[in-house]
């Protein structure tokens, strides 16, 4: 098969270097002309290789310092970079696309506690000690949520994590003493850090699908009573549940093979099935379970 203009177009969409357009060009004769095919610039540019894309009608600006070009047929402006919500405001009539809208503590002190449907990511510590909020609505436009962004948020009793969200922060939910149920659906990567504080209220966690690792440092809840491990977790870590004191309750389901050291120490477990599929112990895992 051989592949012919627009699927050779499609290809070096993804080439990351200006010298891979011009060896393509170069090396394959029926390939030369493919940079003056493209509306937009699939990488940055500097005044040598804007010459080489003399089409452009998109400009796209994928980090703060790349070269802006305002010649030829230009009429349109794409961002990659993360900007504040307030600079989006200020430039969207601009005919200028954004791709990393960011909330920030200033921007919601500024425009209020509800989201913009537009924002991509909440910054660390947005909804700092925001006690006037009970719940709050976080839309699917949010794929990252930032450091300790609902820290001490003292009145928030419910959250849900929706499914576009790909990343966690540490100490997310720190010191939300009135938090009673938080969902999170499906999170591609959760912090080494500690998430789920010890919120005394908190009675209802949903863990996301995907997790494959339990960490202690992920959840530090110490008075729930029962957990239902997901089928995707394979390991329990180091200090899982240690020091839940109210745990009488837990099912390991026969996908999890390790169990991390200290892992259940001073919980009130009663009864516990400890499946076949386990491969591997940590020492003191029961450590003054019953003392």
């Amino acid at each position: 098969m051989q592949l012919g203009y627009n699927e050779i177009m499609i290809v070096s969409k993804y080439f990351k270097d200006i010298n891979d357009f011009i060896n393509l060009e170069m090396g394959v004769k029926r390939f030369r002309g493919n940079m003056e095919r493209f509306h937009f610039n699939p990488i940055p540019l500097n005044q040598y290789s804007r010459k080489l894309f003399p089409n452009i009608e998109t400009f796209h600006i994928y980090n703060k310092e790349d070269e802006i070009f305002k010649d030829g047929k230009i009429f349109k402006y794409v961002i990659w970079y993360k900007v504040e919500y307030s600079r989006y405001l200020e430039e969207k009539e601009e005919m200028n696309e954004y791709k990393n809208i960011a909330y920030t503590e200033e921007d919601r002190n500024t425009y209020g506690n509800t989201i913009p449907i537009e924002v991509n990511s909440l910054e660390d510590f947005c909804f700092y000690r925001c006690n006037d909020i009970q719940s709050i609505e976080i839309p699917t436009s949010v794929i990252e949520i930032g450091n300790g962004c609902f820290y001490e948020c003292s009145s928030l009793t419910t959250i849900n994590i929706p499914t576009s969200v790909i990343e966690i922060g540490n100490s997310c939910f720190e010191e939300c003493s009135s938090l009673i149920s938080l969902t999170i659906e499906d999170v591609k990567y959760i912090s080494e850090e500690r998430i789920f504080m010890n919120e005394p209220m908190l009675i209802s966690i949903e863990i996301p699908k995907n997790l494959k690792i339990i960490n202690g440092k992920n959840i530090e809840k110490k008075d729930i009573n029962e957990f239902n491990i997901p089928s995707t977790i394979t390991k329990l870590g180091d200090s899982c549940f240690s020091e839940c004191y109210s745990l009488t309750t837990i099912e390991i389901l026969t996908s999890v093979i390790e169990i991390g050291k200290y892992c259940f120490v001073g919980c009130s477990l009663t009864t516990i099935n400890i499946p076949s599929s386990i491969t591997s112990f940590g020492y003191g895992l029961f450590l003054s379970l019953w003392m």
